[in-house]
C-alpha cells in the first residue's frame, strides 16, 4: 500500500502547485498591479506547501516503503520511475534550506512587477535591488544543491538535468562555427520586402487570427485559451487547463503571431501527456517545484521552436495559409504575395529583442545570456555590471549598440521571477527540434502531411515518441528512442544551412 500512498501524495503535490501555477497565471495577465505584494506571498505559501509535504517525515516513510514494495518490478516499469524521482526530488529538496525556497518564491512576484515598472522606464537602477537578491539566493542555492565544477551548473540542473557550463560550451561552439559565417553572408546581401508586416494591425483581429492558427496545427481551445501579457508563456494545470499567452503590438504583426505558435507548441506537448500520468510525478517536476510534464525545460522548448519555426515559418505553410492571412488584412496584405510573405517572416537581421530574433541569429542571444548568468553566479560579473557587460556582449555577437536598458538587459523576464539558470533551455531546445523533425519527416506520412496543412501525422508522431511519455525518460533517453542517438546538433544545423542558403541564394556551402 505504500506505493499506492506515495502516488496520492504526489497528487496532492501535484495540485498544490496547479494552485500555485493559477495565482501566476493571473498576476501576469488579469491581476491589479495593487495585489502583488500580497499574491507574492500567496504564491510563497503554496510553494513551501508543497516542498514541505514532498519531504516531510510521512512521505519519507511511504518513499521507503515503496522502494521495498516495487523492488522486484523491471527497472524501467512506471512504478520504479517514480520511485526513482520522488527520491532525486526529497534528496534535492532536503538539501535546500526552507527559507531560501520561499524567498524565491516571495521575491518571484514581486520582482515581476519591479521589472516590468523598470522595463517600461528604462530604468536598471530600480531592477538593481531584485537582481542583487536573485543572484544572492540562487548562489546560496548552487552552493547547498551542490556541484562539481561550476556553480551554474547546480541551477542548470533544475531545468536540464546533466547539462553543465563544460558540456555547453563544444556545442555553442559548433553552433557559432556555422551560425556566424552565415550569418556575415546574409548581411552582404539584398534584404527581402518586409515592410507590409509594419503596417497598422487591429488587435482583436490579430488575436482572431493568432488563436486560429494555434487551433489549426492541434491545439486544443477546449482544454485551452489565448491570453495577452507583457511577455509570452504557456502554463498548465494539468493536460485539461493548458493556457497561452502573447502579446501585441498595433505595428507589428509577427510578434502575436510567432508567439502564439510558439506558445502553442509548449501546449501540445502538455495537452499530449498521457492521461494516466495526471497528478503523478510523471506529470510533475518535482526537482523545479512546476506543475509541468515536460522531460526537461529544452524538451518542452523543442515543441514551441518546431511548431513555431520548422513549421510556421515554412514555405509550405504560407502557401496553404497566406489566403486566410490576406482575407483577414486585406488592406495590409493586399499587395503582397505567399512567397513575399514567407520570405519577409524569416528575414535575418541581427536585432536587439530575443523573443522577436529571427531562428538564425537566435541562438547568438542565449548564448551570451547563458555566459552572462554563468558570470553572475561564479562572481566575476557584479549584478551592478550587467548594463556594461550586456551591451559588450551584444556588440561583440551580433554587432549592434544597444540604445537603452529596456532594449537590453531588462528585456527578459526570467531573473525578475528569481530564476537562473534556464537560458540553455533555448538553444538546447533548438537542437531538439531539428533533430526532432527531422526524424519525423524521414515518414512520408508526415512529410505528405505538411505539404497539404494536414499537421496530424506530425502532432501524432510527436505524440508518440514525446509527449505522451510526460517525464518519464530522461532528455536524451526520449531522443534515443525517438531518433536513435542522444542530443546532436547536425541536424539542426543543416536545416538552417539549406534554409537559408535558399533564401539568400547562397549556393551551396563550401
Amino acid at each position: 500500500m505504500s506505493y499506492a500512498e506515495l502516488l496520492d501524495t504526489m497528487g496532492q503535490v501535484n495540485d498544490l502547485l496547479n494552485a500555485e501555477s493559477i495565482l501566476k497565471w493571473d498576476a501576469r495577465t488579469m491581476m491589479p498591479s495593487g495585489g502583488t505584494e500580497t499574491r507574492g506571498k500567496q504564491i510563497a505559501t503554496l510553494a513551501v506547501f508543497a516542498r514541505d509535504l514532498l519531504v516531510a517525515d510521512q512521505t519519507r516513510r511511504l518513499l521507503d516503503g515503496a522502494e521495498r514494495e516495487t523492488a522486484g518490478a523491471g527497472e524501467d516499469s512506471v512504478e520504479r520511475t517514480i520511485v526513482a524521482q520522488v527520491r532525486e526530488a526529497v534528496d534535492y529538496h532536503l538539501a535546500i534550506p526552507a527559507d531560501l525556497q520561499r524567498r524565491r518564491a516571495e521575491l518571484g512576484t514581486i520582482g515581476q512587477r519591479i521589472w516590468a515598472e523598470a522595463r517600461a522606464r528604462s530604468d536598471f537602477q530600480l531592477f538593481l535591488p531584485v537582481l542583487e537578491e536573485t543572484v544572492e539566493i540562487n548562489r546560496a542555492m548552487a552552493e547547498a544543491i551542490g556541484y562539481s565544477e561550476h556553480p551554474y551548473d547546480a541551477l542548470m540542473h533544475r531545468f536540464e538535468p546533466g547539462e553543465t557550463v563544460s558540456t555547453l560550451r563544444p556545442l555553442y561552439a559548433r553552433l557559432r562555427e556555422v551560425l556566424v559565417p552565415l550569418v556575415s553572408a546574409i548581411a552582404r546581401v539584398e534584404p527581402p520586402r518586409f515592410d507590409f508586416l509594419e503596417r497598422h494591425y487591429p488587435v482583436e483581429k490579430q488575436h482572431a487570427f493568432a488563436l486560429k492558427l494555434a487551433e489549426s496545427v492541434g491545439y486544443d481551445l477546449g482544454r485551452g485559451r489565448l491570453d495577452e501579457t507583457v511577455h509570452p508563456f504557456e502554463v498548465s494545470f494539468t493536460r485539461n487547463d493548458v493556457r497561452i499567452t502573447t502579446r501585441f503590438y498595433p505595428d507589428y504583426m509577427p510578434a502575436s503571431l510567432f508567439g502564439a505558435l510558439h506558445e502553442a507548441g509548449h501546449g501540445l506537448y502538455e495537452q499530449g501527456v498521457d492521461e494516466a500520468y495526471t497528478r503523478t510525478p510523471l506529470a510533475t517536476d518535482l526537482v523545479g517545484l512546476y506543475a509541468v510534464g515536460g522531460v526537461s525545460f529544452g524538451a518542452h522548448e523543442s515543441q514551441s521552436r518546431l511548431w513555431e519555426n520548422h513549421v510556421g515559418r515554412s514555405r509550405p505553410f504560407w502557401q496553404r495559409h497566406f489566403p486566410q492571412a490576406q482575407a483577414t488584412y486585406p488592406e495590409q496584405l493586399g499587395d503582397v504575395s505567399a512567397e513575399e510573405f514567407y520570405r519577409a517572416v524569416n528575414r535575418c537581421r541581427p536585432g536587439l529583442i530575443r523573443v522577436e530574433a529571427d531562428e538564425l541569429t537566435y541562438d547568438l542571444h542565449i548564448m551570451l545570456r547563458t555566459e552572462i548568468e554563468a558570470a553572475l553566479i561564479d562572481g566575476s560579473l557584479k549584478p551592478r555590471d550587467l548594463p556594461e557587460a550586456w551591451n559588450a556582449a551584444v556588440k561583440r555577437d551580433l554587432g549592434l549598440d544597444v540604445p537603452s536598458d529596456r532594449l537590453g538587459c531588462l528585456q527578459d523576464v526570467h531573473w525578475s521571477s528569481g530564476q537562473i539558470g534556464t537560458f540553455c533551455n533555448y538553444t538546447i531546445g533548438n537542437v531538439m527540434a531539428g533533430q526532432l523533425f527531422e526524424a519525423a519527416q524521414a515518414d512520408g506520412e508526415v512529410a505528405a502531411g505538411l505539404e497539404r496543412a494536414d499537421y496530424e501525422p506530425l502532432r501524432r508522431f510527436m505524440g508518440e515518441h514525446v509527449h505522451r511519455h510526460g517525464r518519464r525518460y530522461g532528455r536524451d533517453e526520449l531522443l534515443r528512442r525517438a531518433t536513435g542517438r542522444a542530443l546532436d546538433p547536425e541536424p539542426y544545423l543543416r536545416h538552417l544551412s539549406a534554409k537559408y542558403r535558399e533564401l539568400y541564394a547562397l549556393g551551396d556551402a563550401a
